[in-house]
């Protein structure tokens, strides 16, 4: 099953659709939905490795984009649409310290939680409850978004084929590598901020 699926995964990253299906999931990845672009840029970069730094600029730009819908959503309309967004993923816990945090390491939480698996959306909806500068959070993200969809187009470009060879011959042991690389994310995003948290 997991075969199959990778060849369709493969096939579909060669369909000229695959840009925009990419472009829609980094997008809604970086305010409401739960999957992150990496499920098709991987693939795609696999496939056509020349194509990897082309694929890595519509992940930043629509990222960020996307980001920017999730700060409005924090901004605007945190008491609906925030509130159930970040009580749908389980983050409510850390939101009040996130916010608190702001004060003093805006610029950083952006920086170093774009970059890791952590996912996003945390970032983008409380920067907007929080009232951070949004031309900061713009450039900020730019930068960090940027930083993590190029460093992965650069390993995919760079080892393109082999990579590729050795995805399909250890298809298993990656695809649960990955699997569990995620899920580190989601767990790590539940602990960094602790609920017994206070700031001052």
């Amino acid at each position: 099953m997991l075969r199959r699926f990778y060849d369709w995964m493969i096939r579909a990253s060669e369909s000229p659709f695959a840009v925009w299906v990419l472009g829609f999931i980094s997008f809604a990845e970086s305010s409401f939905f739960p999957m992150p672009p990496d499920i098709m840029l991987i693939p795609m970069s696999v496939a056509q490795p020349k194509k990897a730094w082309l694929y890595a600029t519509i992940c930043t730009i629509t990222s960020v984009l996307g980001g920017v819908l999730g700060y409005m959503i924090g901004w605007l309309l945190y008491d609906t649409v925030g509130t159930w967004l970040i009580n749908l993923y389980g983050y409510q816990h850390g939101v009040e310290q996130f916010r608190c945090l702001y004060a003093e390491n805006g610029a950083w939480i952006i920086l170093i939680k774009g970059l890791t698996p952590i996912p996003y959306k945390i970032v983008t909806i409380t920067s907007g409850f929080a009232g951070y500068s949004l031309f900061w959070f713009v450039v900020f993200s730019v930068i960090t978004r940027g930083a993590r969809f190029f460093v992965l187009a650069g390993i995919l470009n760079y080892f393109g084929a082999p990579l590729r060879a050795f995805i399909e011959k250890y298809l298993t042991p990656v695809v649960v590598g990955l699997v569990i690389f995620l899920i580190a994310g989601v767990f790590a995003s539940h602990y960094i901020f602790p609920e017994s948290s206070t700031c001052h």
